[in-house]
């Protein structure tokens, strides 16, 4: 049994669009995470920077054009809050980036396939 020319076409057009999908949302997540781990060792750098100060050292944020006294235990917290969450994101990305890239593979062997069979089935 033969598949006619035209279903095939639209399938094989079909399979190839989730691949290219698929593909795209790929880049997007390793930019994502790419991003993420920057921001990462800023993060930790910054912690280690904190570590090496005196304790009686006052320690100033920023708040848009400003800057505003935060003792050193707060922003060590903060610091090591904002490095958890961000560790959370890359291991949520790192199961996306999973999920599109079987995707994608699943979607290429699919077009391999079909076109081995020549369109038969």
């Amino acid at each position: 049994m033969s598949i006619p020319n035209e279903a095939l076409q639209k399938l094989v057009q079909e399979i190839e669009t989730q691949a290219i999908n698929a593909q795209r949302e790929i880049n997007v997540v390793k930019g994502a995470v790419s991003a993420k781990q920057r921001d990462i060792r800023l993060l930790e750098l910054t912690s280690s920077e904190l570590k090496v100060l005196p304790k009686e050292t006052k320690v100033y944020e920023g708040v848009g054009k400003m800057f505003v006294f935060s003792p050193t235990v707060d922003v060590e917290k903060r610091l090591s809050s904002e490095t958890a969450e961000l560790k959370s994101d890359i291991s949520n990305l790192s199961k996306k980036l999973h999920y599109l890239e079987t995707t994608h593979k699943n979607s290429r062997e699919h077009i391999d396939q079909i076109f081995r069979s020549g369109g038969r089935s």
